[in-house]
C-alpha cells in the first residue's frame, strides 16, 4: 500500500511537467511578454554595462566569441568584451554560434577578487 501511495505520489508531481512540455507537438519553455520593453531598461554597450553597478539589469547586444566553461563564455561587441554566465537550463534547446548575434538581459554580477560578469536571465536571436 505505502508503495502505490509513494508512486501515485510521484506521478502528481511529474503530471504539471510532462504537460507543460509538448502542447500541439512543440515543446514549450514557460513563455512571457514579446512586445516593448519600459524605457528605463534601454540597450547598452558592453563598455556601459561594465560600469553598471552590481545587481543592475543590464540589456546587451553583441556576439559570444567563445566557451569558457562552467556555463561561462565570453561576449563582446564593438566596445569590448565581458564574460556571460548562461545557465544550462537557460538555452531551451536553442544553438548559436560566434556569428550570431544576441540581445542579453541580465544582471552584473560583481563579486570581490572576481571579474565583473552578467548573469543572464534571458536572450533572443536579433536577425
Amino acid at each position: 500500500m505505502k508503495k502505490i501511495l509513494l508512486l501515485a505520489l510521484c506521478a502528481l508531481f511529474a503530471a504539471p511537467n510532462s504537460v507543460n512540455a509538448q502542447f500541439n507537438g512543440q515543446v514549450t519553455t514557460g513563455g512571457g511578454f514579446t512586445g516593448p520593453r519600459s524605457p528605463s531598461v534601454a540597450t547598452m554597450t558592453v563598455e556601459q554595462s561594465l560600469s553598471a553597478g552590481d545587481d543592475t539589469v543590464v540589456v546587451v547586444r553583441g556576439k559570444i566569441i567563445n566557451s569558457l566553461g562552467d556555463e561561462k563564455y565570453m561576449f563582446g561587441d564593438e566596445t569590448g568584451q565581458v564574460i556571460i554566465e548562461i545557465d544550462d537550463e537557460d538555452w531551451h534547446g536553442v544553438t548559436v554560434s560566434p556569428e550570431d548575434t544576441l540581445e542579453i538581459v541580465g544582471k552584473m554580477d560583481k563579486d570581490f577578487m572576481e571579474k565583473t560578469k552578467i548573469d543572464v536571465s534571458s536572450f533572443t536571436i536579433v536577425k
